[in-house]
């Protein structure tokens, strides 16, 4: 069936909907008026079409003529969920101008997610919509084979997977082809393309502030300097608008406090009010240290600027009054499901993949710490464990409940024919059918439905009976673990459990070691956010209810809640804190990809900055630099121990030379060590100056160069060590930069110190690359006891932490 678009178009912009449905994407007609009453309120829904179960609503407007808000049509949803499981409804005024289409993704496991896109017939063109509706759209030939999964799963690819991503991505890549080719400069294509990303980053983020009004109050404000650089300047005269303004702008602008900025007069008034940034992501890069000439022509910036001038740039996921809009969730979606899949392994991993790994390792870690400094909270007979006996149904995942519990928690009875079980022929014809939509899942059939049946029952019995005593169990049981955690922090009775809870939340060590753009780090992020929001407001509780309870108490009691929640109020934004936090003190990230590394940290500068809707409560972003890093993660010293041997290997070749002094090695190996402590101290004290308040903008950029020096002093001596034992000499230098361009060594024994001095990160989090270690010719595996699986996962797994 071949669609008619400009029909599809029509029917759109005249609000004929049963016809778009009925004659154009081959649903079945169908009619079910359904009344739901809401705070008072009636609206109709009326069904005009369905295929295989799923069923279309039309919602009509109440006696105002206004689109329902957002929270009345979750509620609407909500009800209408419970008569029709798997349905579209399509809001709409009285006036015809606006239409909202509604789908719910329900994955087990998962909380239900709400994808809305709004249509203005008045203002829009459609095409978005329109190319959602062609994969719901099901000609005669396919009819056959049709069942409601697969229609489910045609929503799912029009309302849960935006297509305006590859369309952007298809765009976005020639539109960064065009703007290397205007860079000058640099002579290295590997560099011209590592500075044609980085400038492509920088300038996409700004686009992202501009628009939140962020830059002197101009929602368009590269273009309007543009013009005004132009307007003085003369087009192309004298200093480009790169050079003369835009390098102003990173470097002394975003870079800077405003006292530290080195600008004439003119510039100052150019550049107009704008926030220090700080984040590593203006700083002057190496590239332009390596390359000071660097210049781009102002024609770059208008066939770039004019490309992004197509879409809509925003910071949150509400819908827009456009057909085209870029989230900072498309930056990652791109990269890792279009860029260099086969050749550097690059994929993308779904919500639900990272939130399953993440919440599943991550709370379990959690729980395992506090109870290191809070053991007697976690007794069997305690009132963490209690919280499962008392109110099993909360933690059991609402699709294993669905169709066996009413909304009282009573058990539904099965019919009875069902409830005699498979004694015959007849019996078991009938189990194997669809089950009726009250009690069943979508597709499921009765014997299904009565297989999870028993599994529920007896799940909701072991928690009542208080069977389940280890967070462990309820990843087991499948058991909703971070409403488990989010109620044991919310309801803690002692200030001990938690101060163990907060002390294990704040301190946690976070890995990916393949970390992409960063889709199992967000998913940390998620999970760790709500849990130090819920901390925050025990501790505020606990100190309220001592100030107003009337009694005498020590000064002394509860000190350290008021001191952590004294400390965050001097921040303008308690939410930007804690992200903030989160970034500086519990995640990190290793990739091989340098623009896999810069797009993690420009997607996670972006998640703060949405938090933020005024200019002035824009602290500046947390520099990264030393938390998300580059390098190749089997290759490079993990231990002192492998140092030791390594300057033990070096010593012996000195030996057979007649070169050795005595001690030499020892002396090497403190050295070594003593420099990693220089190191992990002068990181320690970087971290420590981003989460203070009216941080010295000099003293932090002083304090960064000098953990760079120590650091880059600390790995060079180590590469060296390193291409010794691969058999390449350092001190013949061709050689030695093709090794270190070739191997990329990250040496985990001085990138992160204090970590691997400590026993290794906490969590490791992420998705390992599932290849037979026979199909890797450019690797040498050795000394892993795990090398027999003869698959390279195995090895990436346990080395971070070795």
């Amino acid at each position: 069936m071949t669609l008619s678009i400009p029909r599809i178009r029509s029917y759109l912009k005249q609000f004929k909907l049963r016809k778009l449905f009925n004659e154009e994407l081959g649903w079945d007609r169908y009619k079910n008026d359904i009344p739901i009453e809401i705070n008072g309120v009636t609206y109709t829904l009326k069904g005009f079409a369905e295929k295989r179960g799923v069923q279309i609503f039309i919602c009509e407007p109440d006696t105002s003529g206004k689109i329902p808000d957002y929270a009345t049509r979750r509620k609407i949803e909500n009800r209408l969920t419970k008569l029709a499981y798997e349905h579209v409804i399509i809001f709409i005024d009285a006036a015809q101008t606006t239409q909202i289409w509604q789908w719910v993704a329900r994955q087990q496991g998962l909380r239900a997610a709400c994808r809305e896109h709004v249509y203005y017939p008045g203002s829009q063109s459609g095409d978005s919509l329109i190319q959602k509706l062609e994969s719901i759209s099901f000609p005669l030939s396919e009819e056959e084979g049709l069942t409601l999964t697969g229609v489910v799963f045609g929503l799912k690819d029009a309302f849960d997977r935006d297509r305006i991503t590859k369309r952007f991505y298809d765009r976005f890549k020639k539109e960064q082809q065009a703007f290397l080719k205007f860079i000058k400069g640099i002579t290295n294509q590997g560099d011209k393309a590592w500075y044609a990303s980085l400038m492509l980053n920088r300038l996409m983020f700004v686009y992202f502030i501009q628009k939140k009004g962020f830059l002197d109050t101009d929602i368009n404000y590269l273009q309007n300097r543009l013009k005004a650089v132009q307007e003085q300047k003369g087009r192309g005269k004298f200093l480009s608008f790169y050079r003369y303004f835009l390098v102003q702008l990173f470097h002394e602008g975003f870079s800077k406090q405003p006292k530290y900025r080195e600008l004439d007069t003119v510039l100052k008034g150019l550049l107009g009010k704008v926030p220090y940034l700080d984040g590593g992501l203006f700083e002057l890069h190496e590239l332009e240290e390596k390359h000071p000439k660097i210049d781009i022509p102002d024609e770059a910036f208008e066939k770039l600027f004019g490309f992004f001038d197509q879409y809509e740039w925003h910071l949150d996921n509400r819908p827009l009054r456009d057909d085209r809009e870029i989230n900072p969730d498309v930056l990652g979606y791109i990269f890792e499901k279009y860029i260099n899949q086969k050749e550097m392994g690059a994929y993308y991993t779904k919500e639900d993949i990272t939130d399953y790994i993440g919440k599943n390792t991550i709370i379990p870690f959690l729980f395992g710490a506090a109870k290191k400094n809070c053991a007697v909270a976690f007794e069997p007979d305690s009132a963490v464990w209690r919280l499962l006996r008392d109110d099993p149904d909360r933690y059991i995942y609402p699709a294993v409940r669905e169709g066996v519990f009413d909304e009282y928690g009573e058990v539904i009875p099965l019919p009875a024919e069902i409830e005699k079980g498979v004694d015959d022929v007849h019996q078991r014809e009938m189990w194997n059918r669809p089950a009726d939509s009250d009690y069943a899942l979508p597709t499921e059939t009765w014997r299904e439905h009565v297989a999870r049946r028993k599994r529920c029952l007896d799940l909701r019995d072991k928690l009542q009976d208080g069977e389940i005593t280890d967070i462990n169990d309820l990843i087991t049981f499948n058991l909703d673990i971070r409403q488990f955690v989010e109620d044991v922090l919310d309801t803690c009775e002692g200030p001990d459990l938690l101060r163990a809870f907060y002390k294990a939340i704040s301190e946690v060590s976070i890995l990916d070691p393949t970390c992409g753009s960063g889709a199992f780090l967000f998913a940390a992020l998620v999970i760790l956010q709500p849990l130090y929001e819920t901390c925050l407001q025990r501790m505020q509780a606990f100190v309220e209810d001592l100030e107003n309870s009337g009694k005498r108490h020590s000064p002394k009691k509860f000190e350290d809640f008021r001191n952590t929640l004294a400390e965050i109020e001097r921040h303008p934004n308690r939410e930007y804190f804690i992200l903030k936090s989160i970034v500086v003190n519990n995640l990190y990230g290793v990739d091989i990809m340098t623009e896999a590394v810069e797009i993690c940290k420009l997607r996670l500068f972006l998640k703060l900055v949405a938090q933020v809707d005024k200019s002035h409560e824009l602290e500046p972003l947390p520099d990264i630099d030393f938390n998300i890093r580059s390098g190749n993660t089997l290759v490079g010293f993990v231990t002192r121990e492998e140092v030791r041997k390594a300057a033990e290997w070096k010593a012996a070749g000195k030996q057979k030379q007649g070169k050795l002094a005595f001690g030499e090695t020892k002396d090497a190996i403190d050295e070594i060590e003593e420099r990693a402590e220089i190191v992990e101290r002068a990181y320690g004290l970087f971290r420590k100056m981003q989460v203070e308040y009216g941080m010295d903008a000099r003293k932090f950029e002083n304090q960064k160069k000098e953990l760079r020096e120590h650091l880059r002093d600390l790995t060079d001596e180590l590469d060296r060590y390193l291409a010794r034992e691969c058999g390449v000499d350092p001190d013949k230098p061709r050689k030695f930069k093709e090794w270190l361009f070739s191997h990329q060594p990250f040496h985990w024994f001085a990138e992160f110190y204090g970590i691997m001095r400590d026993g290794g990160f906490d969590v490791i989090i992420g998705n390992p690359p599932y290849i037979e270690l026979r199909v890797l010719k450019e690797y040498r595996i050795q000394g892993f006891e795990c090398e027999s699986s003869k698959n390279l996962y195995a090895l990436a797994s346990v080395h971070p932490g070795t």
